[in-house]
């Protein structure tokens, strides 16, 4: 997220410095906003603090952005199609046991989320007031819930996981689970798992919820024939 114009070398003396493309003035804008999120909420951040940091002019900034809003919008769908990116990756190349899978899925969120924090923390506040980022944020979990969904029913159906409740309602609550424990543990909105057991804490609920143990077995279970 750092603009190019941040580590491009000095031009040599005489030259003239490469005017910035659109894109390279977008990518200010919103490096720039991440990195004042990270200090303060956006409701103190100002768009003259986004155009200064960005470089450019306040009616520059509003060729790009119409509003903070917008640039938080911008963000905020970045990162959740990286995390889904990421998350999507392990169900395509599935780990070598149930716990690996979960796990990998687990840590792929968990690891994008926290590289964005700022985003990820004003986001949920922001959700509460603005209703585009309160649709972003309700398709993410709507993606995840389906996919989560689906996994517990394909280890039903492999035998590796025993049936139960509707796996739709089981998905709904465990990424439920997920989205105001990690909100705790990366702003520190106490009680709050640590962040080096975070994983682990989720990811035993989840086996536990999912396979009725927090050790499934690499192979599917066999159930003995009736009679």
């Amino acid at each position: 997220m750092t603009p190019e114009s941040a580590t491009r070398p000095r031009p040599a003396r005489g030259r003239r410095v490469p005017r910035p493309t659109g894109d390279e003035r977008e990518l200010a804008i919103l490096a720039t906003a991440e990195r004042l999120l990270a200090d303060r909420p956006l409701s103190e951040i100002s768009i003259d603090d986004l155009a200064r940091g960005a470089g450019i002019s306040r009616p520059t900034f509003y060729f790009y952005f119409r509003s903070k809003d917008a640039v938080l919008l911008t963000l905020l769908d970045r990162v959740t199609e990286e995390a889904d990116r990421a998350s999507s990756a392990v169900f395509d190349h599935p780990g070598p046991s149930p716990a690996q899978r979960w796990r990998d899925c687990l840590d792929a969120i968990y690891t994008t989320f926290r590289a964005h924090r700022a985003v990820a923390l004003a986001a949920a506040q922001a959700r509460h007031t603005n209703a585009e980022v309160r649709q972003l944020w309700a398709g993410m979990m709507e993606t995840w819930v389906s996919r989560t969904a689906e996994a517990i029913e394909a280890e039903r159906a492999r035998g590796a996981a025993p049936g139960g409740l509707p796996a739709r309602d089981l998905a709904i609550a465990l990424n439920s689970m997920n989205e105001r424990v990690l909100y705790a543990t990366f702003g520190g909105d106490g009680p709050a798992v640590p962040e080096a057991d975070v994983v682990d804490v989720l990811l035993d609920v989840w086996l536990t919820t999912i396979y009725r143990t927090p050790s499934p077995p690499a192979e599917p279970f066999r159930q003995a024939a009736p009679g």
